[in-house]
């Protein structure tokens, strides 16, 4: 199997499996009495599957995200970038344009 693919499918776990134990936390705290509006009603399986499965989109994409900001080859060592040279749109001064206005033109009225 690619590294690349093996990454994706390590950090996608890791991320599910914070997804749940926030959901587990979101649940055993009673945050805005969600563990009450679980447990009475007769579709809680469904709500947090549906809730697990939301959060764990978001976490494993945040967690694959970090575990690529964080490689690094051996060669970005050495500074790269342009040079300091000023820029042209702080020396530029506005100019005064002088434009003569035309006559307006008289329209005929058609009756």
């Amino acid at each position: 199997m690619p590294k690349l693919i093996k990454l994706y499918i390590v950090n996608v776990a890791i991320g599910f499996a914070l997804a749940g134990l926030f959901v587990g936390m979101l649940l055993w705290f009673n945050i805005a009495n969600l563990w009450h509006l679980v447990s009475t009603s007769d579709k809680s399986l469904l709500a947090v599957v549906v809730l697990w499965i939301s959060n764990g989109v978001i976490f494993a994409g945040v967690q694959f995200g970090i575990a690529v900001m964080r490689m690094k080859d051996d060669d970005d060592d050495e500074p790269r970038g342009g040079n300091r040279a000023p820029s042209l749109v702080h020396l530029a001064e506005p100019v005064l344009v002088r434009v003569k206005a035309k006559k307006p033109q008289q329209q005929s009225r058609r009756y």
